[in-house]
């Protein structure tokens, strides 16, 4: 009896021995696979940091009682020191309208709401290429197996041999193709929800510190509102005291 040697079937002789077009379609996903992975780590470290910064903030702002002290308050750098010095610009410029409370509110509001969604934005940048890889690198995959069967076929026609043997090795070196598309999809589908979970997480964070800025420009406003009424009050009175001292 012939001892068979073992035919090798490792990933790595699988990827020696494919053709061109399946080599490359191989390298592709792989190279996807790690822009993945790295996007992962970091993402998560910025996004760690920014909610670290995103709290520190909110703690400032709940500890101020003006919107100035909640200027000095957050670092230049910051989106919580964007939000404040939004309202601080807004509420500058509108200082010659008289009794604008309500107007001044809805100014700064919509002023805010568009640095919100621009924040939002920032957080998602570069998570769509996750998207991307997740919804194409099955396809790319079953390119590479659909090319690799047909180059199977045509060596066996050429060759004439019909053995499982001779059509085995063909076969397996292109479904290689398609498992690594589903290696490189299936982390950066999961990848991309899990990001897209911690963003929202960070843009609730933002929009607390939206609803502090405008609590404390409310409260602004309604000191100047009681001291303007407390101005007009003495205004009054005066003519009032005046005609008393007279004896009128």
């Amino acid at each position: 009896m012939t001892d068979l040697a073992p035919v090798s079937f490792s990933p790595w002789e699988m990827f020696l021995n494919a053709g061109p077009v399946v080599r490359c379609v191989m390298v592709v996903l792989v190279l996807a696979s790690l822009l993945t992975w790295t996007i992962l780590i970091a993402k998560s470290v910025e996004l760690l940091r920014v909610r670290a910064r995103l709290a520190r903030a909110e703690q400032t702002l709940e500890q101020a009682s003006t919107l100035d002290l909640g200027e000095e308050g957050t670092r230049p750098s910051s989106i919580a020191h964007t939000l404040v010095m939004a309202a601080e610009t807004e509420r500058r410029r509108s200082a010659d309208i008289p009794n604008d409370g309500e107007g001044l509110k809805e100014r700064i509001v919509l002023h805010l709401e568009r640095l919100e969604a621009a924040e939002g934005r920032r957080l998602m940048r570069g998570t769509g290429v996750l998207a991307t890889i997740g919804a194409t690198s099955p396809f790319v995959g079953l390119f590479g197996t659909v090319w690799g069967i047909m180059t199977s076929f045509t060596g066996i026609a050429a060759s004439k041999a019909t053995s499982l043997a001779v059509v085995a090795p063909g076969i397996a070196e292109a479904l290689l193709a398609t498992a690594l598309g589903l290696v490189a999809a299936i982390p950066a589908v999961v990848i991309y929800n899990h990001l897209a979970r911690q963003s929202a997480a960070c843009r609730a964070q933002v929009a607390d510190l939206t609803a502090l800025v405008m609590r404390l420009v409310s409260r602004d406003l309604g000191r100047m509102q009681a001291q303007t009424q407390s101005g007009q009050v003495v205004r009054l009175g005066t003519p009032r005291d005046a005609r008393a001292a007279t004896g009128e």
